[in-house]
């Protein structure tokens, strides 16, 4: 086997600079260098030389670089072949990957990346190494398992994740030290008991159960559980089942990474977005009130053109208003507060004071309100006043505002198996079908000849459906153009 100081490389490019520019670089690393001016002349020192490593230029006169890489596959397996190429391309580079290339390398490239590409390589050959010598270790002495486990250990030991392993029954069998520290345990604590007597997490230790039985699968990709230590550490754990040679399950294999950096710039992104909209909000207030009275103001000498243009600025100050209130509804669910003042609420009685409330909007439109209530008790749900008001509000608003003149809002609550469900109906404009699976989405709004002058700002949906998932609540939505838009939501009914 080669020494580390005696990995052999083939430089195959037809240009010069490049040949000697890196057979200085790599003789200066510890490796030998052999050099090719062309697809042709690398393959023929490829079968005369044991060479570990290809740098491969992909445009060549002649044979190009995509061909000496099909023919190295062919005959030299193990040989680690990257690519370098002044016409960097993403088809490029995917059609040099499907066809085996280990790694791409742009032109111009610094001596540094050439050193980081090959270091690389070179790390993986010494990994595959170690690992066929562990195989050949093993089948000729299985009495030196202590050792093969060591090494293991090591490899292990320098994983940049946290990494352990589950049986069946969901007892631990491995955990590398990473795993550990990110569980705040002690280093000195040993493998072998059921997962709950590592992990404090509930939710975690179902989550991680279920894949070890593979009951969490059911042929669909299995979700990532995401757990806090602290104020200041957060953690993402992705789980997988072991399968046997049949099939059967065997356990699980959990990775956990560090996701504290993204974390903080989550949240000082919403900080930010909280503070700028706090910023604002006083000034434009003072904005819209100015206008109004300016607009109000009986001895004022305007034109017609001068009322309109300070009708619009009022109206844009209006909806600028509305758009800092719900970035800041949007702030807090982000930051994980939906709502956090939780009292039973009888929904038949709050949905009918929107409804009056909001009866005068309708009113100004020609427009039919009806508010129908189930014959039966409604149960109440326990959640956030405020945050069930801005739900049904935003709902049967949007209603009066995309339903034409002299429409008709149906509003109903009633019960449905053991949630209570709240059904805001219209014969308004309606949907394509297309914008249905976009509407929960923030900033997303729907422009065509009905709804342009109507304004908005794409958030009230996002908020409302944020809110409703915060109760482990489901909101539905179905629409037709032309015929107006059925949505449902459901809450679960307080058992109490």
């Amino acid at each position: 086997m080669e020494t580390n100081n005696a990995i052999d490389i083939l430089v195959i490019d037809d240009e010069k600079d490049i040949r000697d520019g890196c057979e200085r670089i790599l003789q200066h690393m510890g490796c030998k260098v052999f050099i090719a001016e062309s697809g042709k002349a690398g393959l023929e020192i490829l079968e005369q030389n044991k060479i570990s490593i290809v740098l491969c230029d992909i445009k060549m006169p002649g044979m190009d670089g995509l061909e000496v890489l099909t023919r190295i596959r062919k005959t030299h397996e193990s040989v680690l072949v990257i690519m370098i190429t002044g016409f960097s391309k993403v088809e490029t580079a995917i059609e040099a990957m499907k066809k085996g290339a280990y790694d791409f390398l742009s032109k111009p490239f610094t001596p540094d990346q050439l050193r980081i590409n090959v270091t690389r390589a070179i790390e993986k050959i010494r990994l595959t190494r170690q690992a066929e010598c562990l195989k050949l270790e093993q089948q000729r002495n299985l009495a030196d398992l202590e050792t093969e486990q060591s090494r293991i250990r090591t490899i292990l030991e320098t994983l940049p994740n946290g990494l352990l392993v589950t049986n069946l029954s969901g007892q631990v069998v491995l955990m590398n030290p990473l795993s550990k520290t990110y569980l705040g345990l002690s280093q000195d604590l040993c493998v072998g008991k059921k997962i709950e007597h590592y992990i404090a997490d509930k939710g975690l230790c179902d989550y991680i159960m279920g894949v070890s039985r593979c009951s969490l699968t059911d042929g669909k990709p299995l979700e990532n559980y995401e757990f806090s230590l602290s104020e200041e550490r957060y953690v993402l754990a992705r789980a997988r089942p072991i399968e046997g040679e049949d099939g059967e399950c065997m356990g699980a294999v959990v990775t956990l990474s560090d996701i504290s950096a993204i974390k903080v710039f989550d949240r000082l992104k919403t900080e930010f977005v909280a503070k700028v909209s706090h910023e604002l909000r006083s000034p434009l207030s003072v904005i819209h009130e100015q206008l109004a009275m300016v607009l109000k103001a009986n001895d004022l000498d305007t034109s017609d053109a001068s009322q309109y243009i300070l009708g619009r600025a009022k109206e844009k100050t209006k909806s600028l208003i509305t758009m800092i209130a719900d970035l800041l509804d949007i702030s807090k669910i982000e930051t994980g507060n939906k709502g956090q003042v939780q009292v039973k609420i009888h929904l038949d009685d709050m949905i009918g004071k929107i409804v009056e409330f909001l009866a005068g909007k309708a009113k100004d439109k020609q427009q039919t309100i009806r508010f129908n209530i189930a014959a039966e008790k409604i149960s109440p749900v326990v959640a956030d006043p405020i945050a069930l008001e801005s739900v049904f509000g935003n709902l049967i608003e949007n209603a009066i505002k995309y339903t034409p003149e002299k429409g008709t809002i149906l509003v109903s609550v009633d019960t449905k198996d053991t949630d209570i469900r709240v059904i805001v109906k219209d014969n308004g404009f309606g949907m394509e079908q297309r914008h249905l699976d976009k509407i929960f989405e923030k900033f997303y709004r729907i422009k065509d000849d009905d709804t342009r002058f109507i304004n908005g700002t794409g958030l009230g949906l996002p908020i409302a459906k944020a809110f409703v998932d915060a109760l482990n609540g489901k909101i539905f939505v179905k629409s037709e153009v032309g015929k107006g838009s059925e949505f449902t939501v459901l809450l679960p009914a307080d058992k109490d």
